[in-house]
């Protein structure tokens, strides 16, 4: 019997089509947990992380901020101004260096992240730091070969997420 005639293998999807089909899943599986922190924390998944890392953190500032978020640092501005502007987080300009602006979660921010689900960070980023080093570098190599061939624009691997 031939390959092509096999009727087990022809029912079997193609490589590109399983791939295809795992990058849905993982998709799917994040926009759920977005979905879910709005519905339950009333916050997007981006501000969710932000009030996690300015509660852990109180006094971070918005550089510290971004590059913990890994986000722009005018991303990062735009998630505090929301934040404060909901009255979650509060911004103030402390110490002798009055330019420098210090993060501070507010009780209802608080509040927020009782409400809201785990991981705060978002369960891609969860998933990824619980793999191990060999498997992330080939997962890096991996997707880099994949977005050369998408000629992406990688300067979007600076935007959460959530916010795509």
């Amino acid at each position: 019997m031939s390959p092509s005639s096999d009727p087990i293998q022809a029912a079997e999807p193609a490589s590109t089509t399983r791939v295809l089909r795992q990058f849905r899943i993982v998709f799917n599986s994040v926009k759920t947990h977005f979905r879910q922190v709005e519905r339950e924390a009333g916050v997007g998944g981006a501000q969710l992380w932000a009030l996690s890392v300015i509660e852990r953190r109180p006094g971070i500032g918005v550089t510290e901020l971004a590059r913990e978020l890994d986000i722009h640092q005018s991303t990062a501005s735009n998630l505090i101004k929301a934040l404060c502007e909901r009255g979650l987080a509060v911004a103030a300009r402390e110490g002798m260096d009055r330019r420098s602006v210090s993060l501070r979660i507010l009780p209802p921010g608080q509040e927020v992240l009782r409400s809201a689900p785990m991981p705060f960070a978002g369960v891609l980023p969860d998933a990824l730091s619980s793999l191990d080093e060999a498997t992330l570098a080939r997962l890096e190599q991996d997707l880099g070969k994949l977005i050369a061939l998408l000629e992406a624009d990688e300067s979007v691997g600076k935007v959460p997420l959530a916010q795509l």
